[in-house]
């Protein structure tokens, strides 16, 4: 966790205040505005606002937690408050115990939540869950009164004391918040509820008073803040004690004069005493009081005070008391505490002459400077003259100091001390004031002529012995506690005390003056402090005031006291305009030509940086491109050794492909072979098969020619079944080729496949081997580029290279014109392969009329060698039908039994025929096997050629291919 300190006016931020690690929930300022205490449930840290540092640190035990910790008003006591009801108190600087309190008593006993204490940190109100209030009284350590608040309170929320401008801060009324959202305001002497705020419908959340007393600012449990006026709720509180002195007043149209101090009495019985002896007593009495009443109308103050009185007390305790000095001076200055016309100079911002107020008068405390550059430059906007007073900073900073926390007092305390005291100081302005000098010199040369004397001896004027003391107004030479004692009767007497005062000082130290005699000695004396009694100096002062003659008393030449306006401040023009207004319009001048030269020497600068920048830069430039040399030598080093790496990766990667490509051939072949070898495979299978099957139906034969002669009375039937088994073997036949005819183009389909799989694999390689050419060709390019970039460095290469951009010109229209002839040459190729084409397509029509008529002569042959079977069958039957023939012919038995077998068994089985027939029948055999063989011929021929002309379409350009 971290604190922000920030500026009220210009909202800047100002310093960071970290050390806390859990949330702080308070936050206390010292009186003084120097120290902070900042509270967390586990530490307590004090910071040093002038430097904000963190100067002492409280650290407790977990199990004792810190309930709050804060300054005492008007000490520098510090008060903390644990969690177990403990209270100690401590010495702010040391930082050593002073007391603690008292346990309180079992009866009463409750855990403090809520803290509040009078201004004049006299008595500590303590409360928390619980209807009763303790209060403390703190000069003497011990539980004075228990209050108890009414049945509905439980439990309190905050506790905070209404301030009253008549109780010294001794604050009587006490405003306690409780749970039920009600404030209720308490007297803590009479015990009695004056008034209270909120209601349980409408309930305060927190509450804070006004430092005044005016008003109270509550924030409501519904989120919506509430101003109250403590005037309008009670008249009983803000009522001012009963004047001491009586004011008789006149009639009101009577006018006052000498006549009418006298009192005539009548002689009625009504009006006259019994005795005449007091009759007269009370007639110069009353004429006593009369002429006493002017006087008291003068010396009665604002604040029910009265200004002999208060002489009357400062000749008798030779100063005020500390706790109310601040209040007396501002009754003795009447200040009006004008908060518009204050504000309205403080918005003008901080004046132009004072900017660098820190540069001449370095200040260690921020906030100090800060108030003391508003009050100056409130000043100096108030008047003109201010803003070229060379001692106004001087003559300032002491109130400055001592009003820090309240700047419109500190304002208004100046500038009646410079309308009153400082009384004709500016009309030899710039020079130092000397008609106030020449006062006074002659009251000094009237009551010490030989100090005068050995001042005129030495060369010493009242600006060296005078001036430095009313330009600063003591404040070099007097303590704080000496020059508050001073200004007690400053403040109480004429203007013109500030005067004598001076020569009383003198007077006082015409010891160790005399004793000096050179110039530095005496400036040295002036500015610094010196052993002296200043109650005796003040009886001095005193003492010169009555015995002072009237001619040359500062009384006869000074204004009485004549306080600030109320409303607006009066006009200050008691100066030579003319001089301040030239002064004025000088220093603009000079600050225009500081300006100048101030923007002259900032171009100068800001030239001079970019010169530097840019010799940085070329530098660096100049670095950059020598690493970027070297680099790309690096560079060329490593893609020469990366080319020879390529061109090895490479002559590896050919040897790899070709070694590749053997086994790939060699697999091929194997594979070739394999399927040679199926196929041969294949067919011996076919032909065992076919001999397994001829073997078969010879026994078959056999078996039916067995049977056949076991079952002649079942002839016609066989015959019948056996030529519907005939028509089912034609068609198991024709099936079985045009089986084989679709092996035969399966297996042709195959084949062109693996071959146009082989031909693309061919094209890619080729297609692939141009790629890598043309991308060995597009780096090449980029080298060339790459060289031609570096033509700068290589002006001797220039020639050469463009040489060889002609040649390589002549190259490409060479090659330009050779793919030219190329394309040509392909169209008429082209064309031919169309032509040869046509020729194709109409040589296989041809050959296709020749297969369909070969196709009719063959179903000619099959219907004639038909019609001859069923010839021989018929002639066979009725050769069968003989009577005289009992056997039957070994030749019709394999005739009739070979019906059901095919045809190649059937031309067998013909062949026992006569041998004329089976001659023929052996013929037409023949002669289908050749006319298979040559349309098979003719077929592959014809696929040899389309894939031919395929590969020729596919095949790229001879050029692109090389």
């Amino acid at each position: 966790m971290f604190l922000t300190c920030t500026e009220t006016v210009t909202k800047e931020l100002v310093s960071w205040m970290r050390g806390h690690e859990s949330s702080v929930f308070s936050i206390s300022v010292h009186a003084s505005g120097r120290y902070a205490i900042t509270t967390s449930s586990d530490t307590a840290q004090l910071w040093d606002l002038d430097t904000f540092q963190r100067k002492r640190k409280l650290n407790i035990l977990q199990s004792v937690g810190i309930q709050k910790v804060f300054f005492l008003p008007l000490s520098n006591t510090i008060l903390s408050c644990f969690k177990d009801n403990s209270i100690f108190a401590w010495e702010c600087d040391t930082l050593s115990c002073r007391y603690q309190l008292p346990a309180p008593p079992e009866s009463s006993s409750i855990l403090y939540k809520v803290f509040a204490v009078t201004r004049d940190g006299r008595i500590l109100a303590a409360g928390g869950k619980s209807n009763h209030l303790h209060l403390w009284c703190l000069e003497a350590k011990q539980l004075f009164r228990i209050i108890q608040m009414p049945t509905k309170v439980r439990a309190i929320r905050h506790l905070e004391f209404l301030p009253d401008s008549f109780d010294a801060g001794s604050n009587q009324v006490l405003g306690v918040l409780s749970q039920d959202g009600v404030m209720r305001f308490v007297n803590i002497q009479t015990c009695k509820l004056l008034f209270e705020i909120g209601s349980l419908d409408e309930g305060i959340s927190s509450s804070v008073i006004s430092p005044h007393g005016r008003y109270i600012a509550s924030i409501m449990e519904n989120g919506s803040l509430n101003i109250y006026s403590v005037q309008a709720l009670t008249q009983e509180i803000n009522k001012p004690p009963p004047p001491l002195v009586k004011v008789i007043e006149d009639l009101p149209k009577s006018k006052l004069n000498s006549g009418d101090l006298k009192i005539k009495v009548t002689t009625g019985r009504v009006l006259r005493p019994a005795k005449s002896r007091e009759n007269k007593i009370q007639t110069r009495i009353l004429k006593q009081d009369l002429a006493g009443s002017f006087e008291n109308k003068e010396n009665e103050l604002s604040d029910g005070l009265n200004k002999k009185r208060l002489q009357v007390l400062l000749k008798g305790y030779g100063e005020y008391p500390m706790k109310y000095r601040m209040f007396i001076w501002r009754s003795l200055l009447q200040l009006p505490e004008n908060h518009t016309a204050f504000s309205s100079l403080e918005d003008k911002g901080v004046h132009v002459a004072f900017l660098n107020l820190q540069q001449k008068y370095p200040i260690k405390s921020r906030k100090l400077l800060r108030v003391l550059q508003r009050t100056l430059s409130a000043l100096a906007h108030w008047s003109a003259i201010f803003s070229d007073t060379p001692y106004l900073p001087l003559l300032a900073f002491p109130f400055v100091k001592l009003f820090q926390n309240n700047q419109l007092i500190c304002f208004e305390v100046v500038a009646t001390l410079i309308i009153n005291w400082c009384q004709h100081w500016f009309e030899y302005f710039p020079n130092p004031p000397i008609n106030i000098l020449s006062m006074i010199e002659n009251v000094l040369a009237f009551h010490d002529k030989d100090l005068l004397q050995h001042f005129i001896d030495h060369n010493i004027t009242s600006q060296l012995y005078a001036w430095p003391l009313l330009e600063t107004v003591f404040s070099e030479v007097l303590t704080r506690e000496e020059w508050l004692k001073l200004f007690d009767n400053v403040f109480s007497n004429h203007p013109s005390f500030l005067l004598m005062t001076v020569v009383a000082y003198n007077i006082h130290c015409r010891a160790p003056l005399l004793n000096c005699s050179l110039k530095d000695d005496f400036e040295y004396f002036f500015h610094h402090r010196n052993n002296l009694d200043i109650s005796v100096v003040i009886r001095e002062v005193y003492h010169l005031m009555d015995t002072t003659p009237t001619d040359i008393h500062p009384n006869s030449m000074l204004h009485v006291f004549v306080a600030l306006t109320k409303g607006q401040y009066p006009v200050f023009n008691q100066y030579p305009k003319f001089i301040v207004d030239y002064q004025t319009q000088e220093r603009e001048r000079i600050r225009i030509d500081e300006l100048d030269y101030l923007r002259e020497r900032q171009m100068v600068e800001d030239m001079q940086a970019e010169v530097d920048q840019q010799r940085v830069e070329d530098e660096a430039w100049y670095q950059k491109q020598e690493l970027l040399r070297k680099a790309e030598e690096t560079r060329r080093e490593l893609l020469l050794q990366e080319e020879e790496k390529m061109i090895q990766q490479r002559q590896r990667l050919a040897s790899v492909k070709r070694e590749l490509k053997v086994k790939e051939m060699h697999l091929q072949d194997a594979t070739r072979r394999r399927f040679l070898k199926l196929q041969q495979d294949q067919r011996e299978m076919e032909l065992r098969r076919l001999d397994d099957e001829i073997e078969r139906k010879v026994h078959m034969r056999d078996r039916e020619i067995a049977t056949t002669a076991k079952d002649l009375e079942m002839r016609h039937l066989e015959l019948e079944s056996q030529k519907r088994h005939y028509e089912k073997n034609l068609i198991g036949n024709q099936e079985a080729v045009a089986k084989e005819m679709r092996e035969d183009a399966n297996a042709f389909r195959q084949k062109v496949d693996l071959e146009e799989h082989m031909f693309h694999k061919l094209i890619e390689t080729d297609q692939t081997q141009n790629q890598k050419t043309q991308k060995l060709i597009e780096e090449n390019l980029a080298k060339a580029g790459q060289a031609c970039l570096n033509a700068d460095w290589r002006i001797q290469a220039l020639y050469k290279q463009r040489c060889d951009d002609l040649r390589r010109n002549e190259c490409y229209q060479e090659v330009a014109r050779l793919l030219r002839e190329n394309r040509r040459k392909e169209t008429e190729v082209l064309d031919a392969m169309m032509g040869e084409e046509a020729k194709k397509w109409e040589e296989a029509k041809e050959k296709d009329f020749h297969l369909k008529s070969e196709k009719k002569a063959s179903a000619l042959a099959d219907a004639s060698r038909k019609w001859f079977l069923e010839k021989e069958i018929n002639g066979a039957l009725e050769h069968a039908e003989r009577p005289y023939s009992k056997a039957v012919p070994r030749y019709q038995i394999g005739q009739v039994a070979s019906s059901c077998l095919p045809r190649t068994s059937q031309l067998n089985d013909i062949s026992e025929m006569d041998s004329s027939t089976c001659i023929s029948l052996n013929q037409r055999r023949i002669q289908w096997d050749t006319m298979e063989r040559e349309l098979a011929e003719r077929v592959r021929n014809l696929r040899q050629r389309l894939t031919v002309q395929a590969r020729n379409r596919r095949r790229p350009p001879p050029l692109l291919a090389t």
